[in-house]
């Protein structure tokens, strides 16, 4: 593939808060701190945890949000402004903007969320044949194969050796060849799908969100989650119940987070399950892995096998137990079970050559880039098409590299 390559980021570890108190530093780094420690162990008990207490902490979290929450007697698939959307939009492109430049200098910009790259591959998304009526939109409308590029990261803002992250990865999909008009006209023939290994998303709405970048900016996430004005503390408890030392990026489940439609006046959420229940060991636990040890283990399985994945969606049947705009709240599958539609396969291969991982820099990845039939829904979604934009030709600008859109058929050294 022409275009020349970009230096790669090494791994660093996370810098210091900088809140402007010294007591406030030292608890948010402590806090860092203790989360490293416990990621050390973590796979000694969590097993158990998940077991036994995961899913029922979950439901009983869940209905505190749900009690808290007012019913605003929307339909299904129905959206509801929030007052000063983008007041609140403009704060998180600033606060992103703000923190990119401050972590890279020009000509090797990352992404400012998802931002380590643990591999970009190529694949196959093969959706089902027989499915229900129900689920036969848009893509899913027929048995098809769709050739796709898929990234697997780590949570960003940094790029940090990978036991010292937060325990949280995502899954960005890109489909290629897909027919029709799309809501953003700069990509053509892509589809975009997005996933994270919590199945409810950082925060509830861009309100909070916009908070969270600006804790974020500062170094000290925890005090979006904790603090006297408008805390999070049932958001991070969810966040805290999924979040763990993961063992490859292969072997998580991933959720949308946020709904989509699924053709007219249907809303749907989707995931990603890996078909495998493989665990693969993470070197010299409880003594420091290597920095790359995820990215290893994605090396080491696709030299030897392929992966598989399955797509479920879940359908919204209930509106204010199933939401649109708050997607801090886990959607009930006893509500909504989730259904396989698509298969996404990825083939024996190598993938971890400068030149391929560098391509990843070179993709723009929005949830915009689709057809009207899968239009994202809620407050979230309403931002990411402005946010992700900004924030894309930000770092291309930065980075001297055209927008490009792929298509399948690129061939690295």
């Amino acid at each position: 593939m022409d275009g020349r390559a970009l230096t790669s980021n090494p791994d660093r570890p996370i810098p210091k808060a900088n809140t402007g108190s010294a007591f406030l530093n030292f608890f948010s780094d402590a806090s860092m701190a203790f989360v490293h420690l416990e990621r050390r162990f973590d796979p000694i008990f969590r097993p158990a945890f998940d077991a036994l207490l995961r899913d029922p902490i979950a439901a009983l979290v869940t209905a505190v949000i749900n009690a808290k929450r007012p019913n605003d007697g929307l339909k299904i698939a129905e959206e509801k402004l929030m007052p000063n959307e983008e007041a609140y939009l403009d704060s998180i492109i600033n606060s992103f903007i703000a923190q990119m430049r401050g972590l890279w200098k020009p000509g090797m910009f990352e992404r400012g969320g998802n931002t380590k790259t643990h591999g970009i591959v190529r694949a196959e998304f093969i959706v089902h044949d027989g499915l229900a009526p129900e689920l036969r939109h848009g893509i899913y409308a027929e048995p098809r194969t769709y050739p796709a590029w898929v990234r697997f990261s780590g949570p960003g803002p940094y790029i940090t050796p990978d036991i010292d992250d937060v325990g949280f990865m995502s899954i960005s999909i890109k489909l290629m060849g897909v027919p029709g008009p799309k809501l953003m006209e700069e990509e053509k023939f892509t589809q975009d799908m997005f996933g994270v290994s919590t199945p409810t998303f950082v925060t509830p709405d861009t309100e909070a969100n916009a908070q969270l970048q600006i804790n974020s900016l500062k170094n000290a996430t925890i005090f979006h989650f904790l603090n006297l004005h408008h805390p999070h503390v049932l958001d991070l408890i969810m966040q805290g119940l999924w979040t763990k030392t993961q063992s490859s990026p292969f072997e998580a489940p991933y959720f949308s987070c946020v709904p989509y439609l699924l053709g007219e006046g249907q809303a749907m959420q989707y995931s990603v399950w890996p078909r495998s229940a493989r665990k693969t060991p993470i070197p010299r636990l409880p003594f420091r892995p290597p920095d790359d040890y995820l990215r290893n283990a994605m090396v080491a399985t696709l030299a030897n096998e392929d992966v598989e994945f399955d797509i479920r969606l879940q359908l919204q049947t209930e509106p204010f137990l199933m939401p649109i705009e708050n997607n801090g709240v886990l959607w009930p599958e006893k509500l909504s079970p989730r259904r396989s539609a698509a298969t996404l396969r990825i083939p024996r291969q190598t993938f971890n050559s400068p030149a391929q991982m560098d391509f990843a820099r070179k993709l723009s990845y929005n949830p915009w880039h689709c057809i009207a039939e899968h239009r994202p829904l809620g407050n979230q979604s309403r931002a990411r098409r402005r946010m992700y934009d900004t924030l894309s030709r930000f770092r291309h600008e930065m980075n001297g590299v055209p927008l490009y859109e792929p298509t399948g058929d690129e061939v690295f050294d």
